[in-house]
């Protein structure tokens, strides 16, 4: 049984860390909210502090929106760094600036401590059902170290490389992904207003070369006008936002991207930040004047 401590409870880090805890390990938690009823039922530890947190478990996993959110539960007063000795493993899973990342392990590696960036994909059903994928960037001997961990959160994990290119990773994954909802939004929508059914335009691509997981589950959000978000559009704008910044900084050009960030920031200025970012159909539908379907 390890002493794993979870900072960041939400839509994905309270299943994470559930996972966690039916894999049998000790949990020590802290949130800006109160943790989940279930976790504390089950034998988890409320802690009062990052700090805290980091001095009585071992690993210290990271669940938190963006960068400086991350920042701040690192190196903020009580944060996770004044509660740290030598030896333990901070984890962030969140989803943030590589460059940033790089900057964060140097600090802790100074305290002597490893540090991995493990952002995930794979959304809330991932979470819950511990598929998610892992795409980890740090030293071989920590990724070791906690992958027992990580194989109870996750299914298809991969050491990329050294700090910083797990974060990378992510940031390529959000580009595949939200050109990818964008590409289903404009083929369904074209089939919509062309007269034919959208929910069977869509199982008949299913069978062919077009198929995805995209198209798979975000098609049928589409189709079905289920918005609830699994992962939000100001986080996919979040993510966008670093890659557009990372293209800029490495001189490179993602005129796509950019594209799919419009969008994205067209659903924010219509009051759709809180849906799930599948709900980047919207955008077209308005610029459209027509809805792929009717809820």
């Amino acid at each position: 049984m390890a002493k794993v401590g979870f900072i960041g409870l939400g839509i994905m880090g309270a299943p994470m860390a559930e996972n966690l805890q039916r894999g049998g390990h000790k949990l020590y938690l802290h949130d800006q909210k109160n943790p989940p009823a279930a976790l504390i039922d089950g034998g988890a530890t409320v802690c009062t502090s990052g700090a805290e947190v980091a001095k009585r478990a071992d690993v210290i996993i990271i669940m938190v929106p963006d960068t400086p959110h991350v920042e701040a539960v690192l190196f903020a007063e009580k944060g996770v760094a004044e509660g740290l000795s030598a030896g333990k493993v901070v984890v962030d899973m969140s989803s943030i600036s590589p460059i940033a990342t790089k900057a964060f392990a140097k600090k802790i590696n100074a305290l002597g401590c490893e540090y991995l960036d493990a952002p995930v994909s794979g959304g809330e059903v991932g979470a819950k059902a511990a598929s998610l994928t892992i795409m980890v960037g740090g030293s071989e001997s920590a990724f070791n170290d906690v992958m027992p961990l990580f194989e109870l959160m996750g299914k298809n994990i991969t050491l990329v490389g050294g700090n910083g290119d797990g974060q990378t990773t992510k940031v390529a994954n959000q580009i595949i992904v939200a050109l990818n909802i964008q590409a289903v939004a404009e083929a369904l929508l074209f089939a919509s207003k062309a007269g034919a059914d959208p929910a069977r335009v869509r199982q008949a691509l299913m069978g062919g070369f077009a198929a995805s997981r995209i198209l798979e589950v975000h098609g049928e959000r589409m189709v079905k006008r289920h918005f609830n978000p699994g992962f939000r559009i100001e986080l996919h704008q979040k993510d966008l936002n670093l890659a557009l910044q990372g293209a800029k900084a490495l001189g490179v050009s993602l005129p796509n991207t950019a594209v799919a960030q419009e969008l994205m920031n067209s659903c924010a200025a219509n009051g759709m930040s809180g849906l799930d970012h599948s709900a980047l159909c919207r955008a077209i539908e308005i610029m459209s004047n027509h809805e792929i379907a009717k809820a």
